[in-house]
């Protein structure tokens, strides 16, 4: 059993030593949150990609059923995208695009609805490159929880601080040994250590070098070697054996995300959700730059096969310019442009009540 008798995670209220990860773009919405305090886990918001408005607004929805939450950002880490870059990789997102179209059509007596012949690719860059930082750190101090975890790269000490001045404890997402010291030395409370088996965006702080492929059995021992702070656990874990091994080895919490995609509460899309169900025999996962311009781990589909190997680095550009084909395949229930995000461990993906996955991989 995972049970919790002290540490970082028992003095937020847990009794189970799991948390349920951040996942932007829809999975962890309210009810995932508030499940995952009923486990007697803690779960994560993430707040990625929302408005401060959205944000607050989810924020209030859990709290109003418990006050055990957490909340993710963004640290602002752009990578810019070459003019040239883009030019270069809208017109194979068009040509894609006219390919999948026509694909349809010949076939059109077995889809429906068809790919939509036309789709409107963005012109210039995001509102906000920074995810819209500042909003978000003064959203956390008027409405503040207990716990803000970090990704995508190393804040300024000043905003820890900041942070940590409303009562939250913060914590930093790593992926290497040297990432966990800089994270120390900035002064935060503890280190979530992500391995390249995890689901999504690697929390890499250099996304333009390819992530290193790293497991946990040695990830974790080389990042408590620099460190004495609290680590908790992720990447690809997924079942009770391999929460227990992790928190044998020396973490204190496990956080998963990939295994809750598909449960009654994760507002994952229902295309992203049959296609983990579909691929449970003989599904691959791979790390692309296709979808967003940074590397993320994804079930293999056909955007992700043909376009990975032409795909620029440029994020967040690239997220958006792949936006309204993300929507239209969503739209017409075709899981090959979508951005199908998935850990190592998606086959464990069940569609139970996170209630039930997470006290199981509990051993409760």
């Amino acid at each position: 059993m995972t049970a919790l008798a002290s540490g970082l995670l028992a003095d937020l209220g847990a009794t189970a030593a799991l948390v349920a990860a951040p996942m932007a773009g829809g999975p962890s919405r309210p009810e995932l949150v508030i499940a995952a305090s009923r486990a007697g886990a803690h779960g994560f918001l993430a707040g990625g990609y929302k408005t401060a408005a959205e944000l607050a607004e989810q924020i209030s929805a859990v709290q109003e059923e418990t006050p055990r939450l957490g909340v993710n950002l963004f640290v602002p880490n752009p990578v810019p995208l070459d003019a040239q870059d883009r030019v270069r990789y809208e017109a194979a997102l068009r040509r894609w695009t006219t390919e999948q179209a026509a694909a349809r059509s010949a076939d059109r007596r077995n889809r429906d609805p068809a790919w939509p012949a036309a789709v409107t690719l963005p012109t210039g860059l995001p509102e906000h490159a920074d995810d819209a930082w500042a909003e978000k750190l003064a959203l956390l101090e008027a409405q503040p929880v207990p716990v803000i975890s970090l990704t995508f790269g190393l804040p300024s000490r000043a905003d820890v601080r900041r942070l940590q001045a409303t009562g939250a404890k913060v914590l930093l997402t790593v992926t290497s040994a040297a990432e966990a010291a800089q994270a120390e030395a900035a002064g935060v409370d503890g280190l979530i250590v992500q391995s390249s088996s995890a689901g999504g965006h690697s929390g890499t702080w250099t996304p333009v070098r390819k992530p290193r492929q790293i497991e946990l059995d040695e990830l974790l021992p080389a990042v408590r070697a620099q460190t004495g702070l609290p680590l908790w656990a992720a990447g690809g874990l997924a079942t009770p054996e391999a929460v227990s091994a992790v928190l044998t080895a020396g973490a204190e919490a496990v956080a998963v995300g990939t295994v809750l995609l598909r449960c009654v509460e994760s507002g994952a899309h229902p295309v992203h959700k049959q296609a983990l169900a579909d691929a449970r025999e003989a599904g691959q996962t791979v790390v692309t730059t296709a979808f967003s311009g940074r590397p993320a781990r994804a079930l293999r589909n056909c955007f992700a096969a043909e376009l990975t190997e032409q795909a620029p680095l440029g994020f967040p550009a690239l997220h958006h310019m792949t936006s309204s084909l993300r929507r239209a395949s969503a739209a017409a229930g075709d899981p090959e442009g979508l951005n199908l995000w998935a850990g190592t461990g998606f086959a464990r993906a069940s569609d139970e009540p996170a209630e039930v996955i997470l006290r199981r991989l509990a051993g409760f």
